[in-house]
């Protein structure tokens, strides 16, 4: 379980680097919990909330998809 948890947060991490206008507005990186840092003129997120989020729905499909 708690490699999905890091492969879901640096995949959130990474997409949201390179599409953050589209993840912003599903919510990542807006959840408390995430974090925003200010360096240089450039925003870095690292979602931590979001992370816990998306586990807990791509949990719960699988859950649902496994039942069926």
């Amino acid at each position: 379980m708690i490699r999905w948890v890091a492969v879901i947060f640096v995949g959130l991490t990474v997409f949201y680097a390179l599409l953050p206008w589209i993840l912003v507005k599903i919510g990542v990186g807006r959840i408390i919990g995430d974090v925003k840092l200010h360096f240089a003129d450039r925003i870095f997120v690292l979602p931590f909330g979001s992370t816990v989020l998306w586990s807990a729905v791509a949990f719960l499909i699988a859950e649902i998809v496994k039942r069926t």
